[in-house]
């Protein structure tokens, strides 16, 4: 990052199509950041509606202190895009990535400003819909059951425990950014965002926020299929953006536990099991590598050993249970010795 024209904070807003909007938001910017230690840069991704008109006369504007920049994308090309171009031209020590639809109050976005200049821990705020017993308005139920399902897919791969993934409210501090290559050119851009701050080993913090839905003729652009095509994201950030050791020991768990599981019901039961390991046995495979993976293996085979019928498959279980302890202990243990690539 240049160094030159520093700023305490940057907000980065993607604008596609937001002309009923762009007055007000304006107007909420100018009251809780007002500042001239703070850049406000407007990506305009292709608007088609008369919004790069309306951003050009606010930057005409003689009334505010903080820096106005306007990025001009020719060719709509996605929010994921939009948020790239706009962090690469910010200069801010801390990068807020707020939406231009006002369904998430800008007065949310001051206060988690203000929680996390205050408190240098935190490196990663993400607004939370979910937490907080501010004012909602949300009749999407379809929308918000998917979003509740990514998030929780999201905390089973990624040994997390968020609320809302989802949610466009973030801020974030510079040492993250640097860190981070963004990849995702649409709304997947929240999933891909999360999942490489959670691998460049930093932590999520949450607030709760305020949510005001707007129906699709107010111009809501995320759709139902926006949310299962997330579903591709959730897999291909998790299972593709690996190391070579850690995919290995993805098909490793994956094929153990696969084979397991091909002991458990019979017919189609059979063939449900045998998924259900597989995907377990991939999620090992995640957070364990081949050693401490192997620990699993091995207290399953043993558990094998005793009992029969029934009481084989609960020693599977309980030794399976077993393993994972002495796995995660073992993973520890090696954790910053010259052989924790192996656990």
């Amino acid at each position: 990052m240049p160094l030159e024209n520093s700023k305490s904070l940057s907000i980065i807003i993607p604008v596609f199509n937001e002309i009923n909007f762009l007055y007000r938001l304006f107007e909420q910017i100018k009251l809780y950041f007002n500042n001239k230690n703070i850049e406000i840069i407007f990506v305009d991704d292709g608007s088609t509606d008369g919004s790069t008109n309306i951003l050009e006369k606010l930057k005409k504007k003689k009334n505010y202190k903080f820096s106005f920049k306007l990025i001009k994308i020719i060719t709509n090309s996605g929010k994921g895009k939009a948020i790239q171009i706009g962090i690469k031209e910010s200069h801010g020590e801390y990068i807020l990535l707020q939406d231009a639809d006002l369904e998430l109050d800008t007065i949310d976005a001051k206060e988690m400003y203000d929680i996390i200049t205050k408190n240098k821990d935190i490196k990663c705020l993400f607004g939370s819909r979910y937490l907080s017993g501010k004012l909602k308005k949300n009749n999407y139920f379809f929308n918000n059951l998917i979003g509740k399902i990514n998030t929780l897919i999201f905390n089973i791969f990624f040994s997390q425990s968020l609320s809302d993934v989802h949610c466009g409210l973030k801020i974030l501090h510079r040492s993250v950014v640097d860190k981070i290559n963004l990849s995702i050119n649409d709304f997947g851009i929240e999933i891909d965002l999360a999942s490489q701050i959670v691998r460049s080993d930093f932590f999520i913090y949450e607030y709760g926020i305020s949510y005001f839905f707007r129906s699709k003729e107010e111009g809501k652009k995320i759709t139902w299929i926006d949310g299962l095509k997330s579903f591709y994201y959730l897999f291909k950030v998790r299972f593709f953006h690996n190391s070579y050791s850690t995919n290995l020991s993805v098909i490793y768990s994956s094929i153990y536990m696969a084979f397991v599981g091909s002991f458990f019901g019979m017919g189609l039961g059979n063939a449900l099991f045998i998924i259900l390991f597989l995907i377990i046995g991939s999620i090992i495979g995640i957070n364990f590598k081949i050693l401490s993976s192997s620990i699993i293996f091995l207290c399953i085979y043993v558990g094998s050993l005793f009992g029969k019928g029934n009481g084989t498959t609960l020693a599977v279980v309980i030794f399976f249970i077993i393993g994972l302890f002495i796995a995660r202990r073992s993973k520890k243990y090696f954790l910053k010795s010259k052989f924790s690539k192996f656990f």
